[in-house]
């Protein structure tokens, strides 16, 4: 049995950067340690969409681009990304969603946290491409209560019926085999280099089975952030929960 883990008040987990392909569960193991550590997670999509919403100079910047069907540059999320940190509730730590991207965009980040307590600690969660096709084509969801199903690993009673409330259930447009083949691809490509860029700096990256219950897979997560926390950069090349 592995030996018991420290609480929030025990271990401030710093910057954390969740790696994974689409439906890993990302999304749900940031929710866990945020609760856990209390901490923020910082989505560079929420982001823009807020300084687009508040017409701040960065927005208003982004928006002409977009209206111009251009791609938002690294430099201009890098900015946005730099004012959130300022804000005092990362202190301790936060959860990176999204973001860094690119290779340029992790040796920024890794400019920008210099004078910071840690520096970014990177876990990848691994889920069989099988599991993770049948994970996103097999997912419905009731718009009444939100539930959510799948009919592979946890179908409805009754056919395509919520079982709370009856409603029929939905299915994402985009939740099919062919997106999510371009899905990972688009992953494979963008994410490869950020991945070799923390493998390569010996202590600050680990793989975790994200195939496993919720609860496991946090109880990795954290046990990875554990490790990694207490082994100096350049120790190792990484680790595995």
């Amino acid at each position: 049995m592995s030996k018991p883990l420290p609480n929030a008040s025990d271990f401030l987990p710093g910057p954390v950067l969740l790696l994974g392909a689409p439906g890993v569960g990302k999304g749900t193991q940031a929710k866990r340690l945020m609760q856990e550590f209390s901490i923020p997670q910082i989505s560079t999509g929420d982001l823009l969409r807020e300084h687009r919403r508040n017409h701040t100079p960065l927005g208003m910047l982004a928006d002409e681009l977009m209206s111009k069907g251009q791609l938002v540059p690294d430099d201009l999320v890098n900015q946005m990304v730099a004012e959130r940190f300022k804000d005092p509730d990362t202190e301790h730590g936060y959860i990176l969603d999204g973001f860094p991207r690119t290779l340029n965009q992790a040796e920024w980040l890794d400019g920008q946290l210099v004078a910071y307590m840690l520096p970014v600690v990177a876990v990848s969660i691994v889920v069989g491409e099988q599991e993770l096709l049948e994970r996103i084509t097999g997912r419905l969801s009731c718009p009444k209560c939100q539930t959510i199903y799948n009919i592979y690993s946890k179908p409805p009673k009754n056919d395509r019926l919520c079982d709370l409330d009856g409603t029929p259930l939905e299915q994402r447009a985009d939740d099919t085999e062919a997106v999510f083949h371009e899905r990972m691809k688009t992953f494979e490509v963008k994410t490869a280099a950020v991945i070799e860029y923390y493998r390569s700096h010996g202590g600050r990256f680990a793989e975790v089975d994200g195939d496993r219950p919720e609860e496991e897979v946090t109880n990795g997560i954290r046990a990875a952030l554990l490790t990694l926390r207490h082994h100096p950069e350049g120790e190792t090349e990484g680790t595995k929960a």
